[in-house]
């Protein structure tokens, strides 16, 4: 990413100060909303940095807690206005965001320079796996509230649940850190990718073991020399401030400008919010499947998709609590329907090792009709 992407944080501050001056609601909006997608890319690019300074294992782990920080962050704010159904909007928005949207574009973008592509179908279907169980770990709560309607137990029973997810992604986190998973941090290739005029390329997790040397810099030319440690922390610090102070000024704004037109905090959430919170992480996908990097833009889609199901919105339920708004994790049939067509279809696709831009636009039309329920159907919860 180019330095003007980063001269967007800029905005962070210059959104502030519109809401400080009463400027119009949706100028905010938009500044704030901006603002936060350079600012989730530093936030990723600092943590990188760091996980290439403590080693591989610390490293991918503090990859797999930091990977969705922005979205914790808008999401956390949310929840101290109050805005229950746009934060769950946005956890069911970001995961099929991630399996639907940015998968599609990455095999779309990937499928039209390559024909073909082709991926470690083993390696994808431990996090087809992961992913499974946790859509089936949002969906057992919303079933059992249809049958007791006691809100107390259901209460109970998500916080229950918020807690087994919990211990399975640290279950999940030992796994790729300790004994070195499939979804560790991705290490792909320096320098140019294979030629596309042979019309179809290979990567494969062994492949790309044998090319790479040990203390091969995994990043993109381009993006120049490594940072210390005392400046990554210090960008990670500087990043998480200004994400923080972007996501209280674009959540002040969502009540009005979702008034003055007419939509609702449950589109808001599971659209705007969603993509914006995970911007920079989208671009990275999409560039590596432009790269012929396939492995990579699953494992980020995938990953990103499992921690925000066993890590962001677990954690949240914990949270909202301390906040005085308790959310559950019922969430409403139409999301519960998008999600398990998100899951099935990243299973389906992962089976056979090998995608085509046509698999993309089959993905991209489904998130097309997604977003149209989700901006016309009135939802009711439960």
């Amino acid at each position: 990413m180019g330095r003007w992407f980063y001269g967007l944080i800029v905005l962070s501050p210059v959104a502030f100060i519109a809401r400080t001056v009463a400027l119009p609601d949706l100028l905010v909006f938009l500044l704030a909303a901006v603002s936060l997608i350079p600012l989730a890319g530093l936030i990723g690019r600092a943590t990188e940095e760091l996980a290439h300074h403590l080693g591989p294992r610390a490293g991918g782990l503090l990859n797999a807690t930091f990977g969705n920080a922005a979205e914790l962050i808008i999401t956390l704010f949310a929840i101290h206005r109050g805005l229950l159904t746009l934060v769950k909007a946005s956890i069911t928005g970001a995961i099929i965001g991630n399996t639907l949207f940015i998968l599609g574009m990455s095999l779309l973008v990937g499928g039209l320079r390559y024909k073909k592509q082709r991926f470690d179908a083993q390696d994808t279907s431990l996090n087809a796996a992961m992913m499974i169980l946790a859509i089936a770990g949002l969906y057992l709560p919303a079933t059992f509230a249809f049958t007791v309607r006691d809100p107390a137990i259901v209460e109970n029973l998500s916080l229950l649940v918020a807690g087994v997810l919990l211990v399975t992604y640290g279950a999940y986190l030992a796994y790729v850190v300790l004994q070195g998973g499939p979804a560790a941090v991705p290490v792909a290739p320096t320098g140019d990718p294979p030629s596309p005029a042979g019309g179809e390329g290979r990567v494969r997790g062994s492949d790309l073991a044998a090319e790479v040397p040990p203390h091969a810099d995994p990043r993109p030319e381009g993006e120049g020399t490594r940072w210390s440690t005392r400046r990554s922390l210090a960008v990670l610090g500087g990043a998480t401030v200004g994400a923080a102070v972007s996501s209280e000024v674009l959540v002040s704004a969502v009540e009005p400008v979702s008034g003055q037109f007419g939509l609702s905090e449950f589109f808001v959430g599971a659209v705007v919010v969603a993509l914006v919170g995970n911007a920079a992480e989208h671009f990275s996908a999409v560039q590596m499947a432009w790269r012929n990097r396939l492995d990579v833009s699953l494992a980020i889609t995938a990953g990103s998709s499992t921690q925000i199901a066993l890590f962001v919105a677990p954690l949240l339920v914990f949270a909202s609590i301390l906040l005085g708004h308790p959310m559950d994790l019922i969430f409403v049939p139409l999301e519960l329907a998008i999600l398990g067509v998100a899951t099935a279809l990243f299973a389906y696709i992962s089976v056979d090792g090998e995608s085509n831009w046509l698999e993309g636009v089959q993905l991209l039309a489904i998130y097309l009709i997604a977003g149209f329920a989700f901006f016309l159907v009135p939802i009711q919860h439960p």
